[in-house]
C-alpha cells in the first residue's frame, strides 16, 4: 500500500548569472605602473650603456628611475589594500617628475625619451570627470619645466619656448581625446549595464512566477496516489513543466511538458500550455486538453503560428487505477509495473504547435505500478547517445522507491553544467481505496 506524498517535491537549482571579476580594477594601477618603471628604468639604462644616448646629469636620470620603482612599489600595496586606491591620482603624478628628471639627465631638448610622457596623460585622462583633462596639461608643463628648477638661473630660449608650447599643445588634446572617448565609453557601459540589471530583475521575477506555477505537494490527490517532481532549469527560466491536481472524479491527473528552447520565451509558452491543460479539469479524455492548448496558443491566421513548439505527456489516473493517456510528440514516459516490467508510453501524434488532432490510450495500472514521465534533458545526463535510452530504463528498474528516481537525477544533473532543461514527474498508484 501506497502513502501520499507530502514533502516539497518541486525544487528548482538556479544557477547565479556570471559577474566581472573585481580583480583586473584591484590590479589596475600596478600593471600602468609596471609599464611607466619598465620604460623609465629601460630608458636610464640604454643611456648608461648605449654610447650615442646622452647623459648630462647621472643624478636626475638614476633619479627618476628610483622614483618610478618607489612608485611602483606603492601601486604593489594598492593591491594588497584597495583603500589605498584614494590615493592613485598621486601615481601618475608623481610619474610627471620622474620623467622630467629623465629628461634632464638625458639631454633635455635632446632627449628621445619625451614620448613617454604619454602614458600618465592617457592613465589620468581616462575617465569620466573633466577635471581629467586640466590635470594631465599640468603634469605635462610639470615635465617639461622642470629643467628650470633643476638648473636654477637657465633660461629657455625662443626655440625651446615655441617646442614646449607645441608639445603642450599636443599632449593636452591627447588628453581631450582620450577623457572624451572615455567618457563616451563608460556612459554606453553603464546604460548597458542598467539594462541588464532590469532584465536580471525581470528574469528573476519571471522565475518566481513560473516557480510558483509548480505544485508544492501532493495533500491535496487522494491517499491512493504518491507523486513527486522536480525541475533543473538550464537557465534561471526554464521552458520545461511539470504539473499535478485532483480531478472531480475522485483521480488524479499529471503533465509534463518541454517547450523547443530555453530562456523567458520557453517560459512564457510554458506557462501557457501549462494553465491551459490544468483549465481541461472537466475533461475526461486527456487529448482534449491538447486541443485546447493548442487553440490557445493559435493566433488565427494560418502560417502565422508560434515559433515554438511543445513536447507533453498528460494523463488521467481514476480512483480505480483506470490511466488515461495522450501524447504529443513527447515520447519519455515509462510505465513500470510492480514486478520490474517496463513500457514506455509513446504515440505518432506531433507536439503540440505542430499538430492538429490528438487521440488518447489507456491502460490499467496494477497495486504499486509508477508512471515516471522525463524531459529530454535527462537523457544527456545517461551520455545523450543512442543507447542512454536503455540506460535510462536500467536506472528506473534499478530504483524501487520514486522518490530515490527523482532525487538522483537531481544529484546527477547536479554534477555538471546542463545544457538543457531537467525535469522528472513520478507517480505510484496504490491499493488504498478513495476516502
Amino acid at each position: 500500500m501506497t502513502q501520499s506524498a507530502t514533502r516539497n517535491p518541486s525544487r528548482t537549482v538556479r544557477v547565479a548569472p556570471l559577474r566581472p571579476s573585481a580583480a583586473p580594477a584591484v590590479w589596475e594601477p600596478l600593471v600602468k605602473q609596471t609599464v611607466v618603471a619598465a620604460l623609465v628604468v629601460g630608458a636610464s639604462v640604454a643611456s648608461a650603456l648605449v654610447p650615442f644616448l646622452l647623459v648630462t646629469n647621472e643624478t636626475a636620470l638614476w633619479g627618476g628611475s628610483a622614483l618610478v620603482v618607489f612608485l611602483l612599489l606603492v601601486s604593489g600595496l594598492m593591491v594588497r589594500w584597495p583603500a589605498l586606491r584614494r590615493l592613485e591620482i598621486a601615481v601618475p603624478i608623481a610619474d610627471f617628475v620622474a620623467i622630467g628628471m629623465l629628461r634632464f639627465g638625458t639631454g633635455e631638448s635632446q632627449s628621445v625619451f619625451l614620448a613617454i610622457v604619454v602614458l600618465p596623460v592617457i592613465w589620468i585622462a581616462a575617465g569620466r570627470e573633466r577635471w581629467r583633462i586640466v590635470v594631465p596639461l599640468l603634469g605635462v608643463c610639470l615635465t617639461l619645466l622642470l629643467p628650470l628648477a633643476l638648473a636654477p638661473g637657465r633660461g629657455l630660449t625662443p626655440s625651446e619656448l615655441v617646442r614646449l608650447v607645441i608639445a603642450v599643445l599636443v599632449y593636452a588634446t591627447v588628453g581631450a581625446v582620450v577623457n572624451e572617448l572615455s567618457r563616451r565609453s563608460l556612459n554606453r557601459l553603464t546604460a548597458a549595464q542598467l539594462r541588464r540589471r532590469i532584465a536580471e530583475r525581470e528574469v528573476s521575477q519571471a522565475a518566481a512566477v513560473q516557480r510558483s506555477l509548480q505544485p508544492l505537494d501532493a495533500s491535496a490527490l487522494p491517499p491512493q496516489f504518491a507523486v513527486t517532481g522536480a525541475c533543473v532549469p538550464a537557465r534561471t527560466v526554464g521552458g520545461d513543466f511539470f504539473d499535478w491536481y485532483a480531478t472531480p472524479s475522485g483521480g488524479a491527473a499529471v503533465t509534463l511538458g518541454d517547450v523547443m528552447g530555453k530562456g523567458v520565451g520557453a517560459g512564457m509558452i510554458a506557462a501557457a500550455v501549462r494553465t491551459v491543460i490544468r483549465s481541461s479539469i472537466d475533461a475526461d479524455d486527456p487529448a482534449a486538453a491538447f486541443q485546447r492548448a493548442a487553440q490557445g496558443l493559435s493566433t488565427g491566421s494560418p502560417g502565422e503560428g508560434t515559433d515554438q513548439f511543445t513536447t507533453c505527456f498528460h494523463a488521467r489516473i481514476d480512483a480505480d487505477g483506470f490511466l488515461r493517456w495522450a501524447d504529443a510528440g513527447h515520447g519519455l514516459t515509462l510505465l513500470r509495473r510492480a514486478d520490474g516490467e517496463t513500457t514506455f508510453l509513446r504515440s505518432t501524434h506531433l507536439p503540440i504547435g505542430l499538430g492538429v488532432s490528438w487521440s488518447s490510450d489507456a491502460v490499467r495500472l496494477a497495486p504499486g505500478d509508477s508512471v515516471i514521465a522525463v524531459s529530454d534533458g535527462v537523457l544527456d545526463l545517461f551520455g545523450g547517445s543512442l543507447d542512454s535510452i536503455e540506460r535510462y530504463r536500467q536506472f528506473i528498474v534499478e530504483r524501487a522507491d520514486i522518490e530515490a528516481i527523482v532525487d538522483d537525477v537531481i544529484v546527477r544533473a547536479a554534477e555538471t553544467e546542463q545544457e538543457d532543461d531537467v525535469t522528472v514527474l513520478a507517480l505510484t498508484w496504490g491499493s488504498t481505496p478513495a476516502p
